[in-house]
């Protein structure tokens, strides 16, 4: 066999042969669950005492890899940077990007529709409203201890009088569509940023505490390529949005700039780290280095959007080959595929599958039941070492971060919160050997990807998104935060094999489960369920049509379809209220 197209860095196809053992399926982390003033003594502690570093290092297993000799003939792989290469008739050059009639077609009417930009660039065409009444309306749902609170305000960070800055774009954009001249479908659409991703102008807090004296909180001088690139096509950034701090959990518990609610059911986490766009996106409001080259080999850029529509317009923007990123400019233009050469194959690993609750199984079961229906066939696969790959990847996220903070921001054991002190004062404690024998295994987790594809082309490997029917809320996390390393690790789950491996992944909403825990009256809804889709390295757009199916199904076939939250913001019929009224309330 050989690979399905040309590739720079591939890893080579090599099957494991699995043997896998039951205690591997089912073990489960035993690691310490603090809160409160116990986490904040206990951080403390731990910050100062390397022998008990050592011992919660251990503790947590990362050194799995010593325990596998079947490691010794696979190489190093520190970063799963494979490059789809251009084929014949492909130009890695500046492309005129492919909008076709799809993308630009109003979504047909229906009762949990999100906005999508074709609704904003429908107004803007016939003159209803212009991107600067849009931009007036949504930033002061951006702003931050306003009275009364803006129940919004925990979606974002700080802007520090930058407001003019997307006020200068929303004008420019109303300009271009007043002489008939927009850029294209995403001219005078509003975004917004992660806050560990730079905005010429702004500060990238990375979830952080703000000190306007140390260096690394000065105002970014550069924008980002993705971000520069989405603006050029006329997007424009209204704010930055809230994180985790430093990216380093998934539950988006914030005790410095306020946990983003999850406004599905306020009573439980958004999810993170990207916790603040997750819930301004509920509210209305890729394959490693194909948006831009990052440092970390468990980092990517790419879109969140509440819409596929959406999510196609801005990836397929972010993704265009850069000239001035030289291992972005690598990678073969994204185009979609034939039709003709779609194949339709999804592979299953069952027991990896039965792993999630059983409302996510009931959920994604249906959503798989539906994809069959549609003409997938099902492929059942088992994958190898998926506990110890989980592991490591935990391990290379905290190694990577302890390395990063510690030379960007050398006073960090004083920013950090006390989850973050206790977290990486152990990640301090990674030794070399144990970082390349990740390395190790994530090289044979990859050749084990590859002969699936080569086997299999088209293949997708579905999974639920995250196997826990929410993540409640902990009374008082809000003032000191949490650590509970073994519900991370469970969060993680699934999405871990696209981020070790460079794959590129989707999510998609497949429909809501009610809360395992309970919820007292009036306290929220339903959870939304995701189903995640992982393809071959390159294999964006296909994922995109799999992704626009899911959306479909959500809406046309789910007992009630898609669900809008109580608190959901329609940002057209607000800035059309506005603009009545004579008031652009900026």
């Amino acid at each position: 066999m050989a690979p399905n197209r040309p590739f720079a860095n591939y890893p080579g196809a090599k099957a494991v042969k699995l043997s896998a053992t039951p205690a591997d399926a089912a073990e489960e982390d035993k690691n310490p669950i603090l809160h409160g003033l116990a986490l904040v003594a206990a951080a403390s502690l731990v910050n100062n005492v390397p022998t008990l570093q050592r011992f919660f290092w251990n503790n947590a297993k990362f050194g799995v890899t010593r325990d596998m000799p079947e490691l010794a003939g696979y190489d190093y792989r520190l970063h799963p940077d494979v490059v789809p290469l251009p084929i014949r008739g492909e130009e890695n050059t500046e492309l005129d990007l492919d909008f076709g009639l799809d993308l630009k077609t109003p979504a047909p009417e229906a009762k949990g529709r999100y906005l999508s930009s074709v609704d904003y660039q429908t107004f803007y065409r016939d003159g209803t409203l212009t991107p600067l009444d849009v931009v007036s309306a949504l930033l002061p749902l951006t702003r931050r201890n306003q009275t009364p609170e803006n129940k919004y305000q925990n979606a974002w960070v700080d802007s520090y009088d930058n407001e003019w800055r997307a006020r200068e774009a929303a004008e420019a954009s109303t300009k271009r569509w007043a002489e008939g001249k927009p850029l294209g479908p995403l001219d005078g659409v509003p975004v917004s940023v992660k806050d560990d991703i730079d905005v010429e102008g702004y500060v990238s807090h990375m979830g952080l505490r703000y000190y306007p004296k140390l260096p690394f909180f000065a105002a970014a001088k550069e924008t980002a390529g993705p971000i520069r690139a989405l603006e050029a096509a006329g997007a424009i950034v209204v704010a930055k949005n809230a994180m985790h701090e430093l990216g380093s959990d998934t539950s988006g518990c914030n005790p410095t700039w306020g946990t983003p609610t999850n406004f599905h059911n306020p009573a439980y986490y958004p999810g993170g780290s990207s916790s603040g766009g997750g819930s301004a996106l509920g509210a209305g409001l890729p394959t490693h280095h194909r948006t831009t080259t990052m440092r970390h080999s468990c980092c990517v850029t790419g879109p969140l959007a509440a819409t596929v529509t959406d999510l196609t317009l801005a990836y397929r923007v972010m993704a265009r080959p850069r000239s001035d990123d030289p291992g972005q400019a690598q990678l073969a233009p994204s185009l979609p595929p034939p039709s003709a050469t779609h194949q339709k194959v999804i592979a299953i690993d069952k027991a990896w599958w039965a792993r999630a609750d059983p409302a996510v199984r009931a959920a994604c079961d249906d959503a798989l039941a539906h994809y069959k229906a549609q003409g997938y066939a099902v492929l059942d696969t088992a994958l190898p070492h998926l506990r110890a790959a989980q592991l490591v990847h935990s391990l290379l996220c905290i190694a990577e971060m302890h390395a990063d903070i510690s030379a960007r921001l050398p006073e960090y054991r004083s920013v950090i919160n006390a989850p973050n002190r206790l977290l990486l004062s152990i990640a301090s404690q990674t030794p070399a050997a144990d970082y390349l024998g990740a390395g190790r295994l994530r090289q044979l987790i990859m050749q084990h990807l590859a002969s699936l594809f080569e086997a299999h082309p088209g293949l997708l490997l579905v999974t639920p998104t995250s196997p826990l029917n929410g993540w409640r809320r902990g009374a008082g996390d809000d003032a000191r935060g949490m650590s509970d390393a073994n519900k991370t690790i469970a969060a993680m789950s699934y999405v871990f094999l696209a981020n070790l491996t460079g794959c590129p992944a989707v999510t998609v909403p497949v429909g809501y489960a009610a809360p395992a825990e309970g919820e007292s009256e009036g306290e929220g809804g339903r959870l939304p369920v995701g189903l995640m889709a992982l393809g071959e390295w390159g294999a964006e757009e296909q994922l995109l049509a799999w992704a626009g199916e899911g959306e479909r199904y959500l809406s046309d076939k789910v007992e009630g379809g898609r669900v809008r939250p109580e608190a959901w913001v329609d940002v057209l019929k607000l800035a059309k209220e506005a603009k009545a009224k004579g008031k652009q309330s900026v």
